[in-house]
């Protein structure tokens, strides 16, 4: 019986997310931040002629969002640049050619690479759970 110390993970699911934050950090390289708008449309709701002591600053508001999510989107592309940097050159140049080939299949980066389906898939799962890893361990 071997030991491991790592953790155990559900495969789909840590795949599912770790794809999610490289779309998440590509689409912010290549777009950028969208800002959200002032709306236009006045909001209709009851109101009572008692003081309720409540002030509405919808411009603050949206600024604010505006700036605090747009740090939070920079902050969060930076950690996964970093966990990718962290990666091994092979698996390192899988993660880059498949996220910046967003309708690309495995086996055509896998012929790009040089390698068979099965290797490729192995390299690409390794790097997956590292990224993972040190993702987590950037944080």
């Amino acid at each position: 019986m071997q030991m491991s110390f790592l953790p155990k993970i559900d495969r789909r699911a840590t795949q599912k997310r770790v794809e999610e934050a490289l779309e998440t950090a590509r689409i912010y390289k290549q777009i950028g931040f969208v800002r959200r708008e002032m709306k236009n449309t006045s909001v209709y709701e009851a109101r009572y002629h008692d003081a309720t002591n409540k002030t509405i600053d919808a411009a603050a508001d949206r600024a604010v969002w505006n700036v605090d999510k747009e740090e939070e989107i920079r902050m969060f592309t930076e950690r996964v640049e970093r966990a990718v940097n962290r990666l091994g050159k092979k698996e390192r140049e899988i993660i880059q050619l498949r996220v910046s080939r967003r309708q690309s299949f495995d086996y055509i980066v896998a012929g790009e690479v040089g390698l068979s389906e099965r290797t490729y898939t192995k390299i690409k799962a390794g790097a997956l759970y590292l990224h993972v890893l040190t993702f987590e361990d950037s944080c």
